[in-house]
């Protein structure tokens, strides 16, 4: 076996002292070497216990190295031209493997770099051509584009936050409360200085002509001349509060714009449009005896 240099086997004996946990003193003493900053002990009596250790200590270096140098290319991924269809440049990806197989300490088929060359000192190995282009990409060295380390959720945010929410108390009730103390103030100020339209005091034997009931019950007075008091005044109106209280479960629609509700808009258009119609008509077209009148040519039969 040829002579190793001094520098290759202090080194060794720097890693196993840190492997082993032991002073580097000691590892030198039984490699037959001088402490640092020391003379060069004597040597041994028999001669060979000194070199034994030496033996022993770089033995492992060659199988340590061997996995290193041991693939001869069969385990290499596909090679770069390969890859050039999605996009990365084929010098980017080659520059890319080389500094990732350095850091890794990766030897790169068909390439050898030159400063462990130098460092063997021997120039016992012979080189692969430094210009001998890199064919395929060796195991272990990933290479990967930029876009891809990025997540989607840190472009683009799809979840939707509840910052346009706020609590019912106290935002929405002080607001209604604050509605509600201003309403009563203006009507009792407004109570103060005008009176209520009351009329006499009623008398049963004198009843106008037409007698109407309160504007919010006319509808239901407009119906009576056209169906029988039952049908009037209990079916229909028990019908129209149960499909009132029936859209919610008709229409399940989520959504709150106007556009996505057009069944739950066109059922209390309805609704709205008839109460609205019989009141109006009850209110202004009913004369004497709510009869049929046309309220400009006879008059308006309402006190408001």
């Amino acid at each position: 076996m040829a002579e190793i240099p001094e520098s290759i086997l202090r080194r060794s004996a720097a890693a196993r002292a840190k492997a082993e946990g032991r002073p580097l003193d000691e590892i030198l003493a039984e490699m037959g070497l001088a402490p640092e900053g020391g003379s060069a002990p004597a040597a041994a009596p028999a001669g060979e216990p000194a070199a034994a250790p030496v033996a022993e200590a770089v033995a492992p270096e060659p199988a340590a190295a061997a996995p290193a140098a041991a693939d001869p290319g069969g385990a290499a991924l596909e090679g770069f031209a390969a890859m050039a269809d999605v996009g990365v440049p084929e010098s980017l990806i080659e520059r890319s493997t080389r500094a990732r197989a350095k850091a890794d300490g990766i030897a790169l088929p068909g390439a050898a770099p030159a400063a462990p060359v130098a460092a063997g000192g021997g120039g016992g190995a012979a080189a692969a051509p430094a210009a001998a282009p890199v064919a395929a990409i060796p195991a272990g060295v990933r290479t990967q584009r930029l876009l891809t380390v990025v997540k989607a959720n840190a472009i683009q945010q799809v979840k939707k936050e509840p910052h346009d929410k706020v609590n019912t108390w106290p935002h929405l009730v002080a607001a209604e409360f604050v509605a509600l103390m201003v309403m009563t103030a203006f009507l009792l100020v407004f109570s103060v200085f005008v009176d209520a339209p009351l009329l006499e005091l009623a008398n049963f034997n004198e009843q106008p002509n037409p007698s109407k009931a309160p504007w919010y019950f006319l509808g239901l007075q407009e119906l009576l001349s056209y169906f029988d008091p039952q049908v009037a005044g209990v079916i229909i109106p028990g019908f129209g509060i149960a499909a009132i209280a029936f859209i919610p479960y008709i229409d399940k629609n989520p959504s709150v714009r106007p556009n996505d509700r057009k069944l739950a808009i066109m059922i209390f258009t309805f609704f709205v449009m008839a109460s609205a119609i019989l009141t109006i008509f009850g209110s202004f077209f009913r004369g004497p005896g709510f009869n049929f009148t046309y309220p400009w040519a006879d008059g308006i039969f309402f006190d408001f």
